[in-house]
């Protein structure tokens, strides 16, 4: 199976802040699934590192007040086409991310708290259909790793 991935989360130095984690419960899925890496800030066209975001209602807008929605949504719209290409039905992201975070986010005060809701990318993958998976979330990624039915 093809499965979306943040790339921060492979150890790819995209985050904000320019580092990235390797996510260790991703391991598994290496040997057992094809593993596509993306980064919607990136393919947006924001730099790395950047300014921290975070969602304001329907708005992404950076700490020193610039709006970046436009840049998100076009960064989420190349993931979607990503997922169509390679038939993706799974995305594992990042969560409390204003691009991947899914259920949780930061709140748009930029002051830590978190609040219900999801980032532009993982918005649209679950409008379209895409099961989304948080990084913390080990035993739905393990249940991933036991599925070899449809693995390569």
């Amino acid at each position: 199976m093809n499965i979306l991935v943040s790339a921060c989360l492979l150890g790819i130095q995209c985050r904000y802040d320019g580092t990235g984690g390797a996510c260790e419960a991703l391991a598994g899925l290496r040997d057992v699934h094809h593993l596509i890496p993306v980064c919607p800030e990136v393919y947006g066209g924001l730099p790395t590192p950047r300014i921290p975001a975070e969602r304001v209602g329907d708005r992404v807008v950076t700490k020193d007040g610039r709006d970046v929605t436009e840049q998100y949504e076009k960064g989420a719209g190349e993931v979607l086409r990503l997922a169509a290409y390679f038939g993706c039905e799974t995305a594992i992201l990042k969560e409390k991310s204003p691009a991947c975070g899914y259920g949780r986010i930061h709140d748009g005060s930029f002051s830590g708290r978190m609040t219900d809701g999801s980032g532009v990318l993982a918005q649209l993958l679950r409008e379209h259909g895409i099961r989304v998976i948080g990084d913390t979330q080990t035993e739905e990624i393990a249940g991933l790793s036991n599925d070899r039915t449809s693995g390569r």
